[in-house]
């Protein structure tokens, strides 16, 4: 099956015009960032889509890691094109979606990313209302940020009607943790927030860390963060970074995989029914950000 067709076959035929940005959108989508780097959120969310995808949910995966775009590396691909084309007016957008799988799809990242706080109005306008024809392409679309609280980086997380902030229990990985969600409480109050704590020892160690995060949000904010889940150390992850393999096809057995699968079915348990419903589309509430 050639790409085009694949790609027909994840999303379904696509309007040749950009969709409005006011429409609602019907994806759910979660974005999922970090207040450091290094502690996994990439490799994290790559597995977890692939975890969405398996139990047959369409998935597009948007790579917006501001000029260190590496999910075409994890998942061992090589996207012809990337979202700086259809910034500079080479491609459309879906001429530059990567399909993976029947159910997953990639919108390959680059330093368009990064351009996007810097982008001229009419440019920025036109690649937004492009974005916002994601909305109602698949079911889920996962956001992958850089890490820290860049222009870029918050303009997503503060766009997002969901996010999944991931960090390690090294200390300066929770003082991070706790500035993004610090600027959630005061600037996104309304989002959805769930932790996800990588790299731990154990169970115990994970629901320590949420504990702590938890303890000091209660003290001074007012948002409330679940802990969505937990992935342990697993020397297969390593390996399978060195192999260009996400761990979940590479070492599907692992613990690391076991918990991806864990946190992937989660999410898709989460009661949404209270969720307060968004009267404009994410990339609608992004150029808002952007254009501040």
């Amino acid at each position: 099956m050639d790409q085009a067709a694949r790609l027909r076959e994840l999303v379904g035929s696509q309007p040749a015009a950009a969709a409005p940005l006011a429409a609602p959108p019907r994806s759910r989508i979660l974005v999922v960032t970090s207040g450091k780097g290094g502690v996994g959120k990439t490799n994290l969310t790559v597995n977890l889509a692939l975890a969405l995808a398996a139990r047959r949910r369409r998935v597009l995966l948007f790579d917006a890691d501001m000029g260190m775009a590496n999910v075409d590396v994890i998942l061992n691909i090589s996207p012809p094109y990337t979202i700086t084309d259809v910034i500079a007016g080479r491609k459309g957008l879906w001429e530059i979606v990567f399909p993976v799988d029947p159910f997953l799809a990639v919108v390959p990242g680059g330093s368009g990313v990064a351009q996007l706080a810097s982008l001229d109005a009419p440019v920025l306008s036109n690649t937004l209302a492009q974005l916002a024809t994601l909305e109602n392409a698949a079911e889920l679309l996962l956001v992958d940020t850089g890490a820290g609280i860049s222009p870029n980086v918050l303009g997503f997380v503060l766009a997002a009607p969901e996010v999944l902030v991931v960090t390690t229990p090294e200390p300066t990985a929770i003082v991070d943790a706790y500035g993004i969600i610090k600027t959630l409480d005061s600037r996104n109050p309304q989002a959805r927030i769930s932790l996800v704590v990588n790299m731990v020892e154990s169970e115990q160690e994970a629901r320590s860390v949420h504990a702590k995060v938890s303890g000091i949000i209660e003290r001074f904010l007012t948002v409330r963060v679940g802990l969505l889940g937990w992935v342990e150390k697993d020397g297969n992850v390593g390996r399978s970074v060195l192999q260009q393999q996400p761990f979940l096809r590479a070492y599907p057995y692992s613990l690391a995989s076991k918990r991806v699968n864990m946190l992937a079915a989660s999410i898709l348990a989460q009661d949404l029914s209270h969720a307060p419903v968004a009267r404009e589309s994410f990339f609608a509430r992004l150029g808002k950000v952007l254009f501040k």
